[in-house]
């Protein structure tokens, strides 16, 4: 969500005739697109402002916008007060206010609905991966998790809109749509005539689109993976096989003081349909460690899921409390030391899974999309259907975005081939 946000904010801040530079010397606006969903990624904006405000210069304008400025508001002023602009994830379409008004405050934090969308210009160049924004907010309200408070409630976007999006950004030069949303798979639309669309309407429309090649859909919640969703990943070859969805813990006891879907068998349930219609999916999850109450027979249950469903990649994190959320005030809350142990115990059991699957993979020939060039500038960089990244010698010869490559070798965090002219 981030990178699309970025993609925008640099295309609008274009049109008002600006570039993009690389210095924050030379920069004459200068923002953090921020998340919050972590304290460790709050402590960083500040972090970085207050480096930022040392280095710009005189009358460059600095500003924050995403979840952390609608988390601060109008304390990110008094924290920081070289600021010039706080604006909210729903809020940063007002940038060009602060162009015209370089000399006021600008603070907006409305989380009104989805005006941004209409006032956004359409991209005139995309990259070969576009991500298309489909939802906003959540309707969860999972006790660790401050999604509602800084992207507020679920909320849609018309059908024809997502479509006219992902038309453009095919025909300006993306290959591979990703569809966008705190929770993606929850994505339910009904027009003026009173038809119902749904993600699986979404990725069958947009299959249809001759440029486009692979789709793709992140983040989903466990009970929104209906049985039409799970029966298009069967159906439509252009999905990749590839599914984030995240369980958090193994525990049904954590499970439900997170306020998460707590019946583990239905959890698995949904994995075996999926895998009976694609057998070739593979799924990725995130986990929290450490949440309050969490006990050693709770993360046992979570290190036995993560073996049960071999995840073959994850994000794991430490419980963190954030402020508006109910888990923040619970009792026993778990040690630091306690959460360190357990997360390095996690990691070691999801890096086994990771290099067990980077494994099979070897002598098998992939469709892989190009990423560009790695450091040296002796290799390139590809991601495969599993969004796995595999590195090949650059070769003497142009190559097409899409390649079929040859698993030569592999690691716990990539792999190596070799291009099939």
């Amino acid at each position: 969500m981030n990178v699309y946000d970025g993609q925008r904010i640099a295309a609008m801040l274009e049109k008002h005739g600006l570039v993009q530079t690389d210095n924050v010397e030379d920069a004459d606006i200068i923002i953090l697109n921020t998340c919050a969903v972590r304290a460790k990624a709050t402590d960083k904006v500040y972090s970085a402002l207050g480096r930022i405000r040392r280095a710009k210069k005189d009358g460059a304008l600095l500003g924050i916008v995403g979840c952390v400025a609608r988390e601060s508001g109008a304390d990110a002023f008094k924290r920081i007060p070289e600021l010039n602009f706080v604006l909210g994830p729903q809020s940063y379409h007002k940038l060009p206010e602060i162009l015209k008004n370089p000399d006021t405050k600008l603070l907006n934090i409305d989380m009104s609905g989805l005006e941004k969308f209409d006032e956004l210009p359409q991209m005139t160049k995309s990259p070969l991966v576009a991500y298309i924004p489909i939802q906003e907010g959540c309707n969860h309200c999972c006790t660790y998790c401050i999604v509602p408070y800084t992207r507020g409630r679920e909320l849609s976007r018309p059908f024809k809109d997502v479509i006219n999006d992902t038309i453009n950004a095919a025909k300006t030069g993306a290959i591979e749509i990703c569809f966008l949303g705190q929770n993606v798979n929850g994505y339910k639309y009904t027009d003026e005539k009173g038809k119902l669309y749904k993600l699986s309407d979404l990725i069958r429309e947009t299959a249809k689109l001759p440029e486009i090649h692979r789709i793709r859909f992140t983040s989903s919640y466990p009970t929104e993976m209906s049985d039409d969703l799970i029966e298009i990943f069967g159906q439509e070859p252009k999905l990749l096989p590839f599914l984030n969805m995240p369980i958090q813990s193994g525990s049904p006891r954590i499970l439900k003081k997170m306020n998460r879907p707590d019946d583990i068998d239905a959890y698995k349930a949904i994995v075996k349909k999926l895998k009976s219609v694609r057998p070739n999916i593979q799924i990725s999850s995130d986990f929290i460690v450490g949440f309050p109450d969490e006990n050693d027979e709770d993360f046992e249950q979570t290190l036995q899921i993560a073996r049960e469903i071999k995840y073959i990649n994850s994000y794991s994190f430490k419980y963190s409390p954030r402020p508006h959320t109910a888990a923040a005030l619970m009792g026993n809350q778990i040690s630091e030391q306690i959460k360190s142990v357990r997360l390095q115990r996690l990691d070691l059991q999801l890096n086994e899974n990771q290099r067990e699957f980077n494994t099979s993979c070897i002598e098998q020939e992939m469709v892989c999309l190009f990423e560009g060039n790695d450091k040296t500038g002796k290799h390139l960089v590809f991601r495969t259907p599993y969004m796995q990244q595999c590195i090949v010698d650059k070769p003497d010869y142009e190559i097409t975005p899409l390649q079929k490559i040859k698993i030569t070798d592999a690691n716990k965090s990539c792999l190596r081939g070799e291009i099939i002219k």
